[in-house]
């Protein structure tokens, strides 16, 4: 138990790389998820599909491969891992917002159009009301999957309790390993039940 002393550093940058990757996340998938959306998209023909091609490319591929990509080209550490966790989330979050979107109820949308308002006064104030529960829903749901997912990158170098735990694995070191899981475990806890108040 001496050893957890030696975990607060690794523990907060696991939180940090999950946080901070999840924030950067929604800021690269909004705009998508309305680009997305058929009753959003300026263009139908070209940047639907582009936006489309953006989610799905997001969504391929693992955030351990993006992070393992990302430590070779950008070095070890936790900024590795935060943009590991945010490119491998943009189409999460954007496929779940843009489908969000499109089930809106049609009729504020056509009565504050019918006004003369513009384009993002519509947005604001008939779409973005009806979004806002799923979209708090989608965002805190994927930061409590991330606090889990962020504990994995460090095994390639992506900073966190991740790089701490490979290093009691290299030594052998089982006591530390434990302490380490017990960790994890407490923090994966605390995350599920602060996703829960929020939602």
């Amino acid at each position: 138990w001496s050893y957890i002393g030696e975990l607060w550093k690794p523990l907060w940058d696991t939180i940090n790389i999950a946080t901070l990757g999840t924030v950067l996340a929604i800021f690269m998938a909004v705009p998508v998820a309305f680009l997305a959306a058929r009753n959003t998209t300026p263009n139908k023909t070209f940047l639907r599909p582009l936006a489309l091609l953006i989610i799905v490319s997001s969504r391929s591929i693992n955030s351990l491969i993006w992070a393992l990509l990302l430590v070779m080209i950008i070095g070890p550490g936790v900024f590795a891992g935060t943009i590991a966790i945010s490119l491998r989330y943009i189409g999460f979050i954007a496929k779940l917002l843009y489908e969000a979107i499109e089930a809106i109820d049609p009729e504020p949308v056509e009565a504050i159009t019918a006004t003369g308002a513009r384009g993002s006064q519509v947005i604001t104030y008939g779409i973005v009301p009806q979004i806002l529960p799923a979209f708090a829903g989608i965002s805190v749901f994927r930061w409590d999957i991330n606090i889990r997912e962020s504990t994995v990158l460090g095994l390639v170098g992506a900073g966190g309790i991740g790089l701490q735990l490979q290093a009691s694995l290299n030594v052998l070191a089982w006591p530390q390993v434990a302490v380490i899981l017990i960790a994890i475990y407490i923090s994966v806890l605390v995350s599920e039940w602060v996703s829960a108040k929020v939602r």
